[in-house]
């Protein structure tokens, strides 16, 4: 489990980052819940023959290994 933080500064198109929050609510998560899935998917996804640590993977099978989705 990841325990320190660190900030990353994103500047996106105000309207999208309004809509992205609205649809954020609708699924009562905030938006750093988001961008930390999306993070941790895009670096499972482009990996490569990294070793990744367990904290990240939780321990599952390396990204090839898992069925396409």
């Amino acid at each position: 489990m990841e325990h320190r933080t660190a900030r990353l500064t994103v500047l996106i198109d105000p309207r999208k980052k309004q809509l992205f929050e609205a649809i954020c609510a609708e699924q009562d998560l905030n938006p750093s819940q988001v961008i930390r899935k999306l993070i941790r998917q895009y670096i499972l996804d482009h990996s490569g023959s990294r070793d990744l640590p367990d904290w990240l993977t939780g321990g599952a099978a390396k990204t090839e290994d898992k069925p396409p989705s």
